[in-house]
């Protein structure tokens, strides 16, 4: 029965303690149920075997019993013919099956004990495997969400990093407006100034003249006019 205590050291085995340290829970899982089906189809012929053996063994056990009912009924048979020596043939008979009988017995307790041990183990691994396949999708199903979510938070890192590098471009924009400014500031700075004075006698001198100068033409237009016209009425009223 070395077969039960394997089976038996491997259903107490903690899965949940494999799949912590297994680095792909999803392989685990699958290579663990490959494993467990294959050792149910060995528990499976065991317990077929033992199986077989405690109906062997209860079949034997039966046949003793009824083969001592058999004596049994022959010895009182015989008593009734009045023939002792018959009987007591009968009951010596009787006696060596009740021997044997316990015998029988007791390796169909055995048998019967180890078909039920077998019988359990296998509807335990069967359970076993059962439950394991209902993870399986449950497990796939979180490490693809996992796997989503990594995907996504890399992502948001490689964001966060473009982020970091337009606020570089940004404060280096910054600089350069910056640097600009400060140039135009300095060229103004040494822009050569012009003297004031100079602006101001312009003003009185160029621009004064031109308008004084129009300004004499106009008067003197205007009364070499009238004159001449004052000249003319006067030369008509005579003639």
């Amino acid at each position: 029965m070395s077969i039960l205590k394997r089976f038996t050291d491997i259903m107490s085995c903690n899965i949940n303690a494999l799949l912590d340290k297994a680095e792909d829970p999803a392989k685990m899982v699958d290579q663990l149920i490959r494993n467990l089906n294959e050792d149910l189809n060995k528990v499976k012929a065991e317990t077929a075997s033992v199986m077989a053996e405690e109906v062997r063994a209860k079949r034997e056990v039966d046949s003793c019993k009824a083969d001592i009912s058999k004596m049994l009924e022959y010895a009182k048979r015989a008593v009734d013919a009045g023939n002792d020596d018959d009987a007591r043939q009968f009951l010596s008979k009787k006696a060596r099956l009740s021997e044997n009988l316990v015998n029988l017995e007791q390796r169909y307790g055995i048998a019967k004990a180890n078909s039920d041990k077998m019988k359990e183990m296998h509807k335990r691994l069967t359970d076993e495997i059962n439950e394991l396949n209902d993870k399986r999708n449950t497990i796939k199903a979180k490490i693809a969400t996992a796997k989503a979510q990594e995907k996504i938070n890399k992502i948001g890192s490689s964001l966060k990093s473009s982020k970091s590098s337009l606020d570089v471009f940004s404060r280096m924009e910054e600089k350069a407006n910056r640097m600009l400014d400060e140039a135009n500031a300095m060229a103004e700075l040494n822009e050569e100034k012009r003297d004031e004075i100079d602006d101001l006698m312009s003003k009185y001198s160029s621009s004064n003249s031109s308008v004084e100068d129009e300004l004499e033409s106009l008067k003197n237009s205007k009364d070499s006019s009238i004159e001449d016209e004052l000249y003319n009425l006067k030369k008509t009223k005579e003639e």
